[in-house]
């Protein structure tokens, strides 16, 4: 009978370089994009949580710029996808084409063999090829023509998403939004923020001054103490019952997933260690309860006649639920 090695505590000294690399991601980002310090943090929970993102906010407000200079701070490879209706599968995950010089078939990748892969505007590229990104997020691998390759580590999908404007868009389906781990927006900047930001960006791009803090060992390290922070059984069952609480309320036809309340635990543990801790806090996992959990759900017809937003499901899930002591 095989027994189980525990895993030893995580001691200061290693929690130390993973906090300062965190704090060194949102720093770098913060100087290349006017948003909330806790959307930038969300999306660095995201890449040492092993998830995806989704920016979903109006034109100009600087999701692209979010997305890629959290890329070129991570140091890893980086490929972009503009999507747009005609957009095909192959154009996402490779194809295999037939070399005249070698006789033989050749798989030429798809720009998902990156690192970091930003999705500008995913909602404009078709369903059918919405779909080829689904192995990818999920798995970290890629079927074409029946052989799996694959992807390289860390693997992260930023996707962005314009939320008021539907014509010629295809809206993500429930499968291929409980993919990603958080969603977040930025909004508008404030009157002082944006007049300094007509002065900073006036002359020069915005990413000029972003350079890489890390590389693709350094954010697998941190990943490696993300996974070692001590989460209490306690917030394990908090988290249950937040999830629990979203697919009994009337107004939810469908509540978050176990996949939502693996996603929650997981960002919680990062985000600890974006802020110094070896441990789980509940304010953690109420930090991140909206951008984990929003964007999971479907409501009746009958809410959405009525104007109920999924935020109102998850506000009053975190209010009825007991926060363990």
């Amino acid at each position: 009978m095989s027994s189980s090695v525990a895993t030893p505590p995580l001691q200061p000294e290693e929690l130390s370089p993973a906090t300062a690399l965190a704090g060194a991601l949102v720093d770098a980002c913060a100087g290349a994009v006017r948003a909330p310090r806790a959307s930038i943090e969300n999306c660095v929970v995201a890449l040492l949580s092993g998830g995806h993102v989704m920016i979903e906010d109006v034109p100009g407000v600087g999701k692209t710029v979010l997305g890629k200079s959290l890329a070129r701070a991570a140091g890893c490879a980086f490929s972009r996808l503009q999507c747009t209706a005609d957009l095909l599968p192959a154009d996402v995950t490779g194809v295999t084409v037939w070399d005249q010089n070698a006789a033989a078939f050749l798989f030429r990748p798809g720009p998902v063999f990156a690192n970091v892969i930003l999705v500008d505007e995913i909602n404009r590229a078709s369903p059918k090829t919405q779909s080829a990104l689904l192995e990818c997020m999920e798995e970290g691998q890629v079927t074409v023509d029946g052989e799996t390759r694959v992807l390289p580590q860390p693997f992260m999908i930023i996707a962005t998403q314009n939320p008021v404007e539907y014509e010629g868009t295809f809206p993500l389906p429930e499968a291929q939004l409980d993919r990603f781990a958080v969603r977040v927006a930025i909004g508008y900047p404030a009157p002082e923020d944006e007049a300094g930001m007509l002065l900073d960006l006036a002359g020069h791009d915005a990413l000029e001054g972003v350079v890489a803090v890390t590389d693709e060992a350094g954010v697998m390290a941190a990943r490696r103490v993300v996974e070692r922070v001590h989460a209490d059984p306690s917030l394990a069952h908090y988290v249950v019952g937040l999830v629990g609480a979203t697919r009994r309320d009337p107004r939810a036809e469908l509540g978050a997933s176990p996949r939502a309340g693996l996603a929650l635990l997981r960002a919680a543990k990062a985000r600890a260690v974006v802020h110094g801790r070896r441990y789980v806090e509940p304010e953690d996992i109420r930090a991140l309860a909206h951008p984990v959990l929003g964007h999971r759900m479907i409501l009746t017809p009958d809410a959405r006649a009525r104007g109920a937003l999924s935020g109102e499901v998850v506000a009053d899930a975190l209010a009825a639920v007991p926060v363990p002591l």
